[in-house]
């Protein structure tokens, strides 16, 4: 097709926050540059924030608007870009948008990982762009390979530390033995944690990224309530202690597989062998792996959130957005969900688990445990008893793949027994 003249492209950003003010910085600072990059000369016309009162420090006051109309009216806007977050009311800006003509390039995974399906199908109807690869894993390009670069595979799997809170925190307890509360004190004060860390530590954020990457791969339709999550809450140091003493570190793991009943969609602590691409990614960093049946294996790292690491990834999409404009190919790219797959209940999925389990230190206790296991045909790999002081025997063990089900019918055995005091650790091994 061919590309039009050099002209100017107005965009709109809804939100004024962080990752606004990189975008709004990365555009007056670069903007010879963009405009050798994609033909156009690109102007923020418009930045809607709630408080017109607000000192908004490194904005253009002329710019500040309190009113949507404003920008939906405007037909020389062409792009908007929401970076408000939330449900209500991005939600509704974005399909008004999308209605007015406008393409859209948004941040926010809560709107792509629950109405994803409602915007996508609004977007392709009216032939617009709907970008969204900054609504995972911040500077991490994974969005576009996997809806382009890596379209020629058929991929299994995809695995991913998404959350960087969760991940310094886990890091923190691994090498200085800080206790959980301690490392999210330390998160809270530099600035990686919110005030409300949970939906940080119980998974939620890193749920959403896990259906919005599973839709994408496997082209087949996943939600955020379809994820199984649990988060890093009970993780102690302990836990860490023994993990590696077999070989493995401690991550919150979100994970994608194609299987032959359905996709596996889930958010847990994982033990990860200490050779496995992920199992180095430190503190606030994110990476995802990712296996094609023909590129095999391919793992991405870098910042998973942040002002400019997250602005880059929306001025990668803007750029993107741009260059179609400039060339008259919007809504070349949408969600392709072509697939209708069920999404397994976490009950009917396989892992391996590592166990603790504080029993009774006399004969006979771990062949009772051993025999509860098989008759839920949970096979052990290793065992190893750890401790024994006050009457009692701390035990290790780590089994070999069952299903989830029947690991969950020998706890609610040993929840019945006498002689198990407590099961202080379950948690799934890769």
């Amino acid at each position: 097709m061919k590309k039009t003249d050099n002209r100017n492209i107005n965009i709109a950003l809804l939100g004024a926050g962080t990752v606004g003010g990189g975008v709004y910085r990365l555009i007056k600072e670069n903007r010879e540059e963009f405009k050798d990059r994609t033909g156009a000369v690109i102007n923020v016309k418009k930045v809607l924030v709630r408080d017109m009162s607000k000192d908004r420090t490194g904005f253009d006051k002329a710019v500040l608007t309190d009113d949507f109309n404003e920008i939906i009216s405007d037909k020389d806007i062409e792009i908007v870009v929401e970076l408000m977050g939330g449900l209500h009311p991005a939600l509704e800006y974005v399909t008004e948008s999308l209605k007015a003509g406008k393409q859209v390039v948004t941040a926010n995974k809560d709107l792509i990982a629950e109405h994803g399906e409602l915007i996508g199908n609004l977007a392709e109807q009216m032939g617009s762009d709907l970008l969204f690869e900054a609504a995972v894993a911040g500077a991490i390009p994974i969005i576009r390979p996997l809806k382009q670069s890596m379209a020629g595979n058929n991929i299994s799997e995809i695995m991913g530390i998404v959350n960087g809170t969760t991940n310094y925190i886990l890091t923190k307890m691994s090498e200085t033995g800080m206790s959980y509360s301690d490392a999210l004190a330390k998160a809270t004060e530099l600035g990686y944690a919110e005030a409300d860390p949970t939906a940080d530590v119980e998974g939620y954020d890193a749920g959403r990224k896990v259906a919005i990457m599973a839709t994408i791969a496997f082209h087949s339709r996943v939600v955020f309530n379809q994820v199984y999550t649990e988060g890093i809450t009970k993780i102690t140091a302990d836990d860490i202690r023994y993990a590696k003493e077999f070989g493995y570190v401690i991550k919150l793991v979100g994970v994608a597989k194609q299987t032959e009943n359905g996709i596996e969609a889930k958010v847990h602590p994982m033990l990860i062998p200490e050779d496995h691409p992920l199992a180095g990614v430190r503190d606030s960093y994110n990476a995802v792996f990712v296996h094609g049946d023909a590129m095999e294996d391919i793992t991405f790292m870098g910042r998973g959130a942040g002002m400019m690491p997250t602005a880059s990834a929306v001025m990668g999409d803007v750029i993107d957005v741009c260059r179609d404009l400039v060339y008259d190919s919007c809504g070349r790219v949408g969600c392709n969900c072509y697939k209708k797959m069920p999404v397994k209940r976490i009950e009917d999925s396989e892992s391996k688990f590592f166990l603790r389990i504080i029993a009774e230190d006399r004969p006979g206790v771990l062949a009772n445990i051993a025999s509860v296991l098989g008759n839920n045909d949970v096979s052990i790999a290793q065992v190893v008893q750890k401790s024994r002081k006050s009457g009692t025997a701390e035990l290790v063990i780590i089994t070999d793949t069952v299903l989830e089900k029947n690991i969950n019918d020998a706890l609610a055995v040993f929840k019945g027994m006498s002689v198990v005091k407590d099961i202080p650790g379950v948690i799934r091994v890769y």
